[in-house]
């Protein structure tokens, strides 16, 4: 079976998983990156400590932006019915 949606799906579930690795890799880059460190030498942005703030807060607005740009322009409608024209 040559089905067209069968491609797309796969494409978009290697997206997937390529935005899952980037958003592991921003939380724990921030997180343990700034966050290894003495306490007490911690900076804060608005009042959260900046590792918490960068791979919590800001890393997940970043993620939902780059959610609604790559759904934007590189997910597609398929349709769920299969094509009569091919199989008969």
């Amino acid at each position: 079976m040559n089905d067209k949606r069968y491609k797309v799906a796969h494409r978009e579930a290697l997206i997937g998983i390529a935005l899952v690795v980037v958003n592991f890799a921003i939380w724990f880059g921030f997180a343990y990156g700034l966050g290894s460190g003495n306490p007490k030498e911690y900076t804060y942005v608005f009042g959260f400590p900046a590792w918490f703030f960068y791979s919590c807060i800001a890393g997940t607005i970043f993620m939902i932006v780059l959610l609604m740009v790559i759904i934007k322009f590189f997910f597609k409608d398929v349709p769920f019915e299969e094509e009569d024209g091919d199989d008969q």
